[in-house]
């Protein structure tokens, strides 16, 4: 979540005249919580963002900084409030992944290995691949001429690839080959340095770790 949203919610609640401990009751989470969210130390869940907009009367957008008005037209959202959800999430779950992509190259930055980088960089083109091939596919009437790899067979060459990949990135990493990268395994990752080191985003990149796991969770 950006500095515009803790911005926003914070001046929502002062026009309103509310403490931060009258404000939290009436969102149902704890005033420490509601702190955090207007700090910006702590990313909330796109629940809260629709909770906190029908509370202080405002769109989601407004409170998540995409547009300076504050309310969607009263029958847009009698008539389309599903829509608008979806749009605050699909906003969420955006600018997760960019903030996470931004942290992930920044490290490899500091890492300074080319060859990482394009791994990297390949591994997650192949994902991207993977899920638009997903969607395009949904409709019959697309062409597959886009295409040279099958239909039928990439999503299990795709999976394979990112094996691959996987395989490579493991082995830049050891010592007793010819792609050893030192600076690798002196990268600081801790909770605490990534959040010095990021503390606009960091947050984001929790937050996808506890998707990540979650789901993980769930096919064991």
């Amino acid at each position: 979540m950006n500095q515009e949203f803790a911005r926003r919610i914070t001046l929502l609640r002062k026009e309103k005249k509310l403490s931060q401990k009258e404000a939290a009751q009436a969102l149902g989470i704890s005033q420490a919580l509601l702190s955090h969210y207007e700090k910006g130390i702590r990313e909330c869940g796109l629940d809260f963002v629709v909770k906190a907009a029908e509370f202080y009367g405002v769109s989601c957008d407004y409170l998540l900084g995409k547009t300076a008005e504050r309310q969607y037209d009263i029958t847009e959202l009698e008539s389309d409030t599903a829509h608008t959800k979806q749009n605050a999430a699909n906003l969420i779950n955006r600018r997760l992944l960019d903030n996470t992509a931004g942290i992930l190259y920044d490290m490899l930055a500091k890492v300074g290995s080319r060859k990482l980088t394009r791994s990297v960089t390949a591994y997650l083109m192949l994902a991207y691949y993977k899920a638009f091939r997903y969607l395009y596919h949904g409709n019959a009437a697309n062409p597959d001429g886009l295409f040279t790899v099958p239909k039928q067979l990439y999503r299990g060459y795709t999976s394979a690839a990112q094996e691959k990949l996987f395989t490579d990135l493991e082995s830049i990493n050891n010592p007793n080959s010819d792609s050893d990268v030192p600076k690798l395994r002196e990268l600081c990752c801790s909770p605490e340095q990534i959040t010095e080191d990021y503390p606009e985003t960091a947050s984001s990149l929790f937050n996808v770790i506890q998707h990540a796991e979650n789901a993980i969770g769930k096919i064991k």
